[in-house]
């Protein structure tokens, strides 16, 4: 079969104008980036106020292995499914993060024939949201180095800044760091570091906010340092947070592009899910449940991550109704989840196979705690046989969960009619009323508990001597009735990597506690989980590669 990359360079695209045409957006709501890619404007956002929300699908999956186990592409590929069941329907996707389409993922706009395309674009620098989010965001770091360089009037305590530098990059040589050094000329030597933009609370702000105004209140908000005295200071202190909206005023507008079958797809911000709240945009999911019948959102990781921080942060903010959900699966991530090889988990037993589907046996659980029932959908690889398949549709059936194999990799939309179709169905009945695992009145630890007990699966949470101390600061400063964004691994449903499949009588330890006051949630830092990831032994940069006609190589 054909790369990924081929497939994208064969594809034949209508111009972008034309696409917004067809789904009623005017000219001069379209601000062309090139030929096929565009932002709409928040104007059009504006005059779409008082239209009804079509229906919202969330898509989510089982634990994930470092292979990937294809939930972008079913998202692409249930959307693109839909529109050709005659219905009217828009795939809202993040936008790929350069760390890892360079670290171990390579590309990530979807794969074979369902993609959203142009490809490179879309994989590399796109519309440039990712470059103003991470100058918006290290425009505030310069501007607090300056203050404290020329007299320090807010009094800063270098020992208490807690907002880092950022980039779109995996470096670890960057997470901690000495800035300040070669003397009095180049400001107060002091630690520091990054994260990666994707972790950004500038990225998560973006995401989050409206209308411009609403943008520039929440930068205002963002915690900086604490001063002397032990009492916050916040970049609004600083007079910089109308300067970071200016940056960030076209960035805010979502992404259009299309599907290798011309599908509207918009593609907007891209917080990860395990380190943020890991969907794209609220003004794109609002934007496209205005202009279609079905709007197919994904949620990023698993059930654990993504879709509990939709259900408990994205929802509240966007007043968004959940009408159906769908749980992706493999046969290699379960076989991965019952111990089969790392290094090739498709070599598994059915014995193997049989012991990972406790993994999504999990995730299931949650769906129904969250009262959003999934469709499973089995992403089938080639390879899988029909035992497998069989043994995994009974078990959905045992979990009553309906279960449909897509292979749209291979056979594009027609590959996700099966699903298409059951979740049409679900719709129909109606059953999804999403509900949230805790109360925003509940204090700071109990949201931390009930997430990590009824959605991992946790005995109990444990928390380090320094997260003790946030959590006085927390409620000292009156942060306590924020919802919790918990950074956690994505590869298991605990704290520790390594611990698959569906642990039992494990702790969570909590080690620290940021506050994202801008973006308005909680960040509660789990095991040893980083917010600026490290590249692989051998990164996927050195497979990426152009020729002298210009075309890419190594994105897929």
């Amino acid at each position: 079969m054909k790369s990924d990359l081929q497939i994208a360079q064969e594809a034949t695209l209508i111009p972008i104008a034309d696409l917004a045409a067809q789904m009623g957006i005017d000219d001069d709501d379209v601000l062309p980036c090139g030929v096929f890619k565009a932002k709409i404007s928040l104007a059009f956002f504006e005059k779409l106020k008082e239209r009804k929300k079509g229906k919202l699908i969330l898509v989510t999956a089982m634990s994930p292995t470092p292979f990937g186990e294809g939930k972008t592409t079913v998202s692409i590929a249930l959307s693109m499914a839909l529109n050709k069941l005659g219905k009217k329907s828009i795939v809202a996707l993040r936008e790929p993060s350069l760390g890892p389409v360079f670290g171990i993922k390579g590309g990530a706009a979807g794969g074979g024939y369902v993609q959203v395309l142009p490809m490179e674009d879309i994989n590399l620098h796109f519309t440039g949201d990712l470059h103003a989010i991470g100058s918006a965001h290290n425009l505030l770091s310069a501007v607090l180095d300056n203050h404290m360089h020329f007299g320090n009037k807010l009094d800063v305590d270098e020992r208490e800044i807690v907002f880092l530098r950022a980039m779109d990059m995996n470096d670890r040589g960057l997470r901690d760091i000495v800035v300040g050094l070669g003397g009095r000329p180049n400001g107060p030597a002091r630690e520091d570091g990054f994260i990666i933009t994707a972790a950004s609370e500038v990225m998560a702000i973006l995401a989050l906010s409206q209308n411009v105004v609403e943008l520039k209140e929440r930068l205002g908000k963002i915690f900086v340092s604490y001063n002397r005295q032990g009492e916050p200071i916040y970049a609004k202190d600083f007079g910089v947070h109308g300067a970071m909206a200016v940056l960030l005023k076209d960035a805010l507008m979502p992404n259009l592009a299309q599907t290798i079958d011309h599908t509207p797809a918009f593609i907007h911000c891209g917080p990860f899910a395990n380190i943020a709240h890991g969907t794209c945009s609220v003004i794109a999911i609002n934007m496209a449940q205005k202009l279609c019948d079905y709007t197919v959102v994904e949620a990023g990781f698993g059930s654990d991550l993504g879709a509990e921080k939709f259900v408990d942060i994205v929802s509240r903010v966007g007043e968004f109704n959940i009408d159906a959900s769908v749980l992706v699966a493999t046969i290699r991530a379960l076989k991965f989840h019952g111990g089969a090889p790392k290094k090739d988990p498709r070599s598994g037993s059915i014995e193997q196979l049989k012991k990972g589907l406790m993994n999504l046996s999990k995730h299931l659980e949650n769906l129904h705690t969250f009262r959003i029932p999934p469709v499973v959908a089995l992403n089938v690889f080639e390879g899988d046989s029909d035992e497998e398949i069989k043994i995994v549709k009974e078990f959905c059936k045992e979990h009553d969960a309906e279960c449909a194999e897509v292979t749209a990799f291979a056979t594009g939309a027609e590959g996700a009619v099966e699903l298409a179709e059951q979740v049409c169905h679900a719709i129909d009945k109606g059953v999804c009323c999403a509900t949230p695992v805790y109360d925003l009145e509940d204090d700071l630890q109990t949201k931390i508990e009930k997430v990590a007990t009824k959605i991992y699966g946790a005995a109990r949470v444990v928390y380090t001597p320094k997260a003790e101390k946030d959590i006085r600061r927390i409620q000292k400063l009156g942060f306590g009735k924020l919802p919790v964004c918990i950074a956690k691994t994505n590869m298991s449903l605990s704290d520790n990597p390594a611990l698959l499949g569906r642990p039992e009588n494990f702790k969570i330890t909590i080690s620290k506690i940021n506050i994202s006051a801008g973006a308005g949630f909680l960040v509660p830092l789990t095991g040893e989980v980083m917010l600026m990831p490290g590249l692989s032994k051998v990164p996927n940069a050195t497979r990426v590669d152009i020729d002298e006609q210009g075309r890419v190589t190594g994105l897929s």
